[in-house]
Order: structure tokens, then C-alpha cells, then sequence
């Protein structure tokens, strides 16, 4: 039925902890080849695999050589939410269609940045390195109930982690946003939550527990370097589990050392794999991108970037298309 169409998957894994992505495939009749290296691809190496395909199933892998160089690429299918390694308006220029999993990916994300502001303040990890080197110190740290949460982005994820924050009961949870939030805010304020839209100034002053939840644009990069730093209590931890680029590495990593903020808690890279100087740190906790990485997380995704994939190879309405105000929002 489709043989005239190739298909190149280049996220790393997929079918890796469940065949459902791979039998639908299979089933369509898909020519298709899996990302052999098992490993995230460079730019270079995606345009190399996928330089003659029709449709690419993507994760995080840069995308740019292939969609300027292809001839052939008509549809990219994102497994995941990020869209900073996809040149939307050159797609839109060569007529690449695009869409994503934006719903797939909130609860798991949600859930290990929840654990995360429970296991970095409390120096969890930090006591792990200990005993292991024979110490035994018991650190004491700070708790969500007698904390003020600051939640950088009430997106899906930032509105799943401030809904489940409510069982907790913080302090207070102070809210940044460049869209106004009251709708969402009276919703969560229906859970018992104390929360409040402010400014990002405001947030960083007050906040004991810093979470970043936006996309990577020209408008974020580096949002959080080294003038916002200095805001945050010294007492505060600053948490990224959405893009690398955002939190400024070099700037994070100078007021570390310095211990002029508590800790941080670091999902995300602008390169990755990381080898970076933040590994020197104790106050640190380094996490290799994988906030989206639970068994049904991954299952969801891959599964909703293939069925999103066939309909479009079946010339059917897509479902999750990526809207045209993230083109627009698109620096490439």
C-alpha cells in the first residue's frame, strides 16, 4: 500500500519495551528503518539516514540539514513536545508538514519534577554520594509544605505539577507567564492552592523552589543567566526539566560553586549528551534527559507520532498537527 514510501525513524528508542509502534508499521506496510546507532543522531547523521525518506519519526535529533537538503520529505512526526530542533518555517516553506505528541508526555514529566522538588531540597542524592565515600553527615533540608513553589510556565506540565502540588499544601505557589493565567489559576485555586500569576522578578525573589517549564525560543534562551541568578534566594533550588538553552550553564554553574544558590536539579542540556563542568558540583543533580522516560509515556508517544504518521501516508486529517503559532514563534 505504501510502497512507495520511506519512512526513517531517528529517536532513540523506539520498540525498544514495547513492539506496538513497530507492529503498526508492519501492518500499514511501511518501509521503514530504525536509527541503527542507538544513540541520539547528530544533524548530519539524521541527513544521511533519512536523506531520500518521505516521512521521519523524530525525537530530539536536529533537524535542519535534512529538512534544507531533502527532496523528498514530506512529514515529520515528533515523538515528544519540543520543537526547537525542527525549522518550522522552512518546513512551512517546502510544504513539510509537522505534528507532535504534546499531551503524551505531561504526566510523566509532571511527576519526576514532583519527585525532583522533594529529592533535591531534602540533599537525597547528595547523602547517596556520601555514605557511599563513608560519610554519614544527615543533611536537613527544606520541605514543599514550608515552601514557596515558583513555576516558570503554567503550560501543561507547569498545571499538572502545581495540581499535584496540592495534596502537599506549599506555601504558596507564585506563577510566571507571558500569557494571562487567571483562568487556570481559579481552576487550581479550586484544590486549596494559594497561587498567584507575578512577575518573573517577583518569582525568582521569593521563591524557594524554582521550576522551569517553557519552550526553547529566541525569547527563552538563556532566560534564567546570571541577572536572574543573583535574585534567587541563596537558600533556593532551581529545577529545568523542559530545554536546554534555558538556564544559562556557565552562569548557573559560577553561582553554584559560589553557593549563591542552594542547588539544581538538571534534565536538560544545550548539548547532549553532557560532559560539561556541572558534574564538578555536589549541589547538583544531573539527569540525562528523561523526563518522558516511563514505560507508558514512551509507549503514548511513539505510538500517537506512528498512528499520526499512517494517517497522513493514508492522506487522512491529522490529529495533532502542530498549530500555526508555533511556526510563527519559530526563529528557522
Amino acid at each position: 500500500m505504501f510502497s512507495n514510501q520511506k519512512l526513517f525513524i531517528s529517536t532513540y528508542p523506539f520498540g525498544k519495551y514495547d513492539k506496538h509502534p513497530v507492529e503498526l508499521l508492519e501492518q500499514a506496510g511501511i518501509n521503514f528503518t530504525i536509527n541503527p546507532l542507538n544513540r541520539k543522531l547528530t544533524a548530519h547523521e539524521v541527513l544521511d539516514f533519512a536523506k531520500d525518506c518521505t516521512g521521519i519519526i523524530a525525537g530530539t535529533e536536529n533537524l535542519e540539514h535534512l529538512v534544507s537538503e531533502s527532496k523528498n520529505l514530506k512529514f515529520i512526526s515528533r515523538v515528544g513536545i519540543g520543537l526547537d530542533s525542527v525549522p518550522l518555517k522552512l518546513c512551512k516553506e517546502k510544504g513539510i508538514r509537522v505534528s507532535y505528541t504534546p499531551d503524551a508526555v505531561t504526566l510523566a514529566v509532571a511527576e519526576i519534577v514532583l519527585g525532583m522538588m522533594i529529592t533535591l531540597p531534602r540533599h537525597v542524592v547528595f547523602a547517596d554520594r556520601q555514605i557511599r565515600s563513608g560519610g554519614w553527615t544527615r543533611p536537613v533540608g527544606i520541605s514543599i509544605q514550608s515552601s514557596i513553589i515558583g513555576i516558570v510556565g503554567l503550560g501543561r506540565v507547569g498545571f499538572k505539577i502545581s495540581q499535584m502540588l496540592a495534596s502537599l499544601k506549599p506555601k504558596k505557589i507564585l506563577v510566571c507567564d507571558i500569557l494571562d493565567k487567571s483562568k487556570d489559576i481559579k481552576s487550581l485555586r479550586t484544590f486549596g492552592l494559594d497561587i498567584e500569576q507575578v512577575s518573573l522578578n517577583s518569582l525568582l525573589s521569593f521563591s524557594d523552589i524554582v521550576s522551569v517549564h517553557v519552550p526553547l525560543t529566541p525569547l527563552t534562551k538563556n532566560l534564567i543567566s546570571k541577572d536572574e541568578l543573583d535574585q534567587m534566594k541563596k537558600s533556593a533550588f532551581l529545577i529545568n526539566f523542559s530545554r536546554g538553552g534555558i538556564v544559562d550553564e556557565s552562569a548557573v554553574y559560577e553561582s553554584l560553586k559560589k553557593n549563591e544558590i542552594a542547588g539544581l536539579a538538571l534534565d536538560v542540556f544545550e548539548k547532549e549528551p553532557y560532559f560539561g563542568s556541572l558534574i564538578e558540583l555536589d549541589n547538583v543533580v544531573l539527569t540525562q534527559h528523561m523526563g518522558s522516560c516511563s514505560y507508558d509515556c514512551r509507549l503514548a508517544m511513539e505510538s500517537q507520532a506512528t498512528e499520526e504518521l499512517i494517517r497522513f501516508f493514508k492522506e487522512e486529517k491529522l490529529m495533532s498537527e502542530v498549530p500555526d503559532f508555533e511556526f510563527e514563534n519559530s526563529p528557522t
